[in-house]
């Protein structure tokens, strides 16, 4: 998939952004559309499944504990209908998000104080409710949720596929199957890869689970770790009764452990709902499919059994994603401490596929030293321990 559209008569791009995932695509196209000459690179062929950004289908929701992403959340639906008009695809299907957990849970009622806060419609539901309106779940009396009313379904492949088409229209270079070697920084940086040398005035590292490889040799020794996701499909044992055509909603419950089970309606296969554990085991991202996944079956079968009656109990396709996080699942978003001209967009814990359109805004303003759109104050590398030694 490379391309080449635009030539630069002193050999040096404004941006060049490492990794073509959901978050870099999402900068490459901001940047393009400011007239920025962009290089975005990535190691493998495109459309690949080795990342954190493949499939189909993923959540998109205003409803956070975090009333800064909600915040954030309003711009995100904004530019996401912007690019489906650019595009001209469909990017969102609106189903609500159930938004699950015990009645006395602080999560929920700090998601319900955010979309309150924030003027979103959404609505309290008790559990005697959510069985009425909502058939398919099973829960305790001790039980509530928010419904976020525009929580729903992203077309994710199609998502990342149009944040590519519209960086080429607007003027960018696109070159996958090129893995990135080193970063030599300078006011010139210089990206060496596979294929050959680049010059840039700035870097963008995206670069997903790989993006603590690219850091090392920077100096930045930053707390990620990749966790293997299983994204499983169980079997509607009555064809429909979790469809989106029933206006069964997306959902995430969250559990005292290990974290969260989330699921989507039968959508992208048809009879097949999507319902996954929000953990995994840590991992070597080029070592993946080495570890064992028995317990995150387990765990998601038990739920399935528990919560979910109306599906079999047994997954019928088991796919894999790579989540990279951080201690406190906030993500990265901020300047190397030494080299202001490197920015780094990373450990998204699971999270940042639905917020991608706001990340690639504010790495282009960061680039681009424009008046910062968002306080960014909650994704700065130094709320950890002091990482640079270069």
């Amino acid at each position: 998939m490379t391309t080449t559209t635009t030539t630069m008569d002193d050999g040096v791009y404004d941006a060049i952004v490492v990794g073509a995932g959901v978050e870099g695509s999402a900068t490459a196209y901001h940047l393009a559309k400011q007239h920025q000459r962009t290089l975005l690179i990535e190691q493998f062929p495109l459309p690949h499944s080795r990342g954190s950004s493949h499939g189909q289908t993923r959540i998109t929701r205003k409803a956070h504990a975090d009333d800064f992403y909600t915040a954030m959340m309003a711009d995100a639906y904004q530019m996401m209908f912007q690019l489906e008009k650019e595009a001209g695809v469909k990017l969102y299907r609106k189903t609500g998000c159930l938004y699950i957990g015990p009645a006395d849970s602080d999560t929920l009622n700090n998601v319900e104080s955010s979309l309150q806060k924030h003027g979103c419609v959404h609505e309290k539901i008790s559990s005697s409710e959510m069985k009425a309106r909502f058939p398919g779940f099973a829960v305790s009396a001790d039980m509530c949720a928010i419904l976020d009313s525009e929580g729903g379904i992203l077309r994710a492949d199609k998502m990342i596929s149009a944040f590519q088409t519209m960086f080429i229209r607007f003027g960018g270079h696109l070159r996958d199957g090129e893995p990135v070697e080193s970063i030599q920084p300078g006011n010139i940086v210089t990206v060496k890869t596979s294929k050959g040398l680049y010059k840039t005035r700035n870097v963008a590292i995206a670069a997903g689970p790989w993006a603590s490889k690219l850091l090392k040799p920077l100096g930045l020794n930053l707390p990620l770790k990749c966790k293997k996701i299983l994204v499983m499909y169980w079997k509607e044992r009555t064809r429909g009764s979790y469809s989106v055509d029933r206006n069964f909603p997306v959902f995430i419950h969250k559990m005292k452990h290990p974290t969260a089970i989330y699921g989507l309606p039968s959508d992208e296969y048809p009879g097949l709902v999507k319902v996954c554990l929000h953990h995994g085991p840590e991992i070597d991202p080029d070592l993946r499919d080495e570890v064992d996944v028995t317990w995150v079956k387990d765990t998601v079968r038990e739920y399935v059994t528990k919560h979910m009656p109306g599906l079999e109990s047994v997954p019928s396709v088991v796919e894999s994603c790579i989540y990279t996080n951080t201690p406190d699942s906030h993500f990265i978003l901020d300047r190397h401490p030494r080299w202001s001209n490197i920015l780094i967009a990373a450990g998204f814990s699971g999270s940042g596929f639905k917020i991608s359109p706001v990340v690639g805004k504010a790495v282009c303003e960061l680039i681009m030293k424009t008046t910062p759109s968002y306080d960014l104050s909650y994704f700065r590398i130094n709320r950890f321990a002091p990482t640079s030694r270069m």
